[in-house]
C-alpha cells in the first residue's frame, strides 16, 4: 500500500526545506527580517480608548487594547516627555531583535513636527514603535495590562505583536488620534 502525502504535509516539508536552505545560505551574516506581506494597510490608534485597529482597505481585520506612554494622553511635545505622539505616519521599519518583543517603527516625527520642535527650541524625540513586552517579560503580561508604561510607544502583548507583525505591510499608514 502506498501512503499519499497530503498537500498540507507536502507544503510543510517544502517550507522546512526552504527555511533550511535560507539558514545555510545566510550562516554568519546579519539578515534583515523579511518584509511583511500582510493585508493590513492602515493602523488607527485611539489613545483615549487605548485601542488599536488594523484595517485592510475599509475593513477592520483586528483590534487590540494597547498601553501607551506614561507621560499622559497629551500629544508628544518634546524628547523625553514619555508621551505618545498624534498625527499621520507610516510604518518605516521593523526590528525582530529589539529590546522588546518585535517592533514596528512609526515615522515620527514628521518634517512639520520636527520644524515645530526646532521653532520651540526643543528636540522632538523619536524611536516611536509598536512593540510587545520587554524581552523576557512575556509571562508577566497581566501586570502590564491596562497600564501606560512605555516611553511614548504603543505596546501590546507578545502574541498580539506576533499577529500584528504578520498582518501589517511595510509602509502601512498609521493614524494616532487623541
Amino acid at each position: 500500500m502506498i501512503r499519499r502525502r497530503s498537500r498540507a504535509s507536502f507544503g510543510t516539508a517544502l517550507g522546512a526545506a526552504a527555511l533550511l536552505a535560507f539558514a545555510a545560505a545566510t550562516q554568519g551574516q546579519a539578515v534583515s527580517p523579511p518584509a511583511a506581506t500582510g493585508s493590513a494597510d492602515r493602523i488607527v490608534i485611539e489613545k483615549a480608548a487605548h485601542r488599536m485597529t488594523l484595517f485592510s482597505g475599509s475593513r477592520a481585520i483586528a483590534r487590540y487594547r494597547v498601553s501607551l506612554g506614561r507621560g499622559g494622553l497629551a500629544p508628544k511635545a518634546r524628547e523625553g516627555d514619555r508621551r505618545t505622539p498624534e498625527g499621520d505616519y507610516r510604518i518605516t521599519g521593523r526590528n525582530s531583535n529589539s529590546a522588546y518583543h518585535r517592533s514596528l517603527r512609526i515615522g515620527y516625527p514628521t518634517p512639520a513636527q520636527a520644524a515645530e520642535a526646532r521653532r520651540r527650541g526643543v528636540k522632538p524625540g523619536g524611536d516611536i514603535m509598536i512593540h510587545g513586552l520587554p524581552n523576557g517579560r512575556g509571562a508577566f503580561a497581566k501586570l502590564f495590562a491596562g497600564q501606560d508604561w512605555t516611553d511614548g510607544c504603543i505596546a501590546v502583548t507578545d502574541p498580539e505583536m506576533d499577529e500584528i507583525w504578520r498582518l501589517t505591510r511595510d509602509g502601512a499608514a498609521v493614524h494616532i488620534a487623541p
